[in-house]
């Protein structure tokens, strides 16, 4: 499957809902934190595989705003599987270029994952290869609406004009505003939705969803993603012949 992408029209920008941890440590007959802890193979294969083809920008959901609601059990034991993780991981994120960032209300995480996170990210600042996104306590309604405050903010103390207000500068304002908007978006587990995930972002993304659950979602299965992206036609609300027409 690999040797059958396209160099040439690769995603810039990958983001992916990675669900189906609960689900497939109930078929394993296991507690769903240990789905949790399964689900660290497939971040590191499609993290090494994204960075081996060349793409930019990789964006994970990990955790949403949505999921504190989540039993307590499970919600402690996910904050201490992250703080391993990035403990273990970060050596590996510098040996292949990796630059990690995250984005979301990272200050309702608890201070020793604000305090991994902070440090991974200064150790990996000046790599220049993938960056590595996680969308933390995250959501697509905080990021609008954190956006829509600051601008608010800005207009009240004259930085902004409203009638300067459009596209381009509300995006400045997101979370995500260092990198494209993701061309391509990949759910887990056969779910059809985007669960309050980059809203704004996901406009013109093209969507894939796999059937696979995260946790046995691997470099091949990102690679078919790939390929099936690349068959598509990106029209932006134009018609084919107009694009056609541009292409050439």
């Amino acid at each position: 499957m690999k040797e059958k992408i396209n160099s040439e029209n690769l995603p810039q920008h990958i983001a992916i809902i990675m669900d189906g941890n609960g689900r497939w440590a109930k078929k394993k007959g296991a507690v769903r934190v240990f789905g949790h802890k399964s689900a660290v193979k497939a971040v590191r294969d499609v993290t090494e595989a994204s960075a081996e083809l060349g793409i930019k920008y990789l964006t994970l959901y990990a955790f949403s705003t949505e999921n504190w609601s989540r039993p307590k059990k499970e919600v402690e034991a996910l904050m201490k599987l992250l703080v391993s993780t990035i403990r273990k991981e970060v050596k590996t994120l510098t040996k292949n270029n990796v630059k990690l960032k995250a984005i979301g209300n990272t200050e309702d995480l608890p201070k020793i994952c604000q305090k991994e996170l902070k440090e991974a990210e200064v150790i990996t600042k000046d790599n220049t290869g993938l960056t590595l996104t996680l969308a933390l306590s995250y959501s697509g309604r905080w990021d609008i609406i954190n956006a829509v405050k600051s601008i608010a903010l800005d207009v009240k103390s004259g930085k902004v004009e409203p009638n300067n207000i459009d596209s381009s500068l509300f995006s400045k304002y997101l979370s995500t505003d260092q990198m494209p908007d993701p061309e391509l978006m990949i759910r887990t587990s056969g779910e059809m939705r985007v669960s309050n995930f980059l809203l704004w972002q996901l406009a013109y993304s093209e969507i894939y969803i796999s059937p696979i659950l995260w946790p046995d979602f691997r470099r091949e299965h990102l690679y078919e993603a790939i390929v099936d992206y690349q068959t598509r036609e990106r029209r932006f609300g134009k018609t084919s012949e107009q694009v056609n027409l541009l292409n050439n």
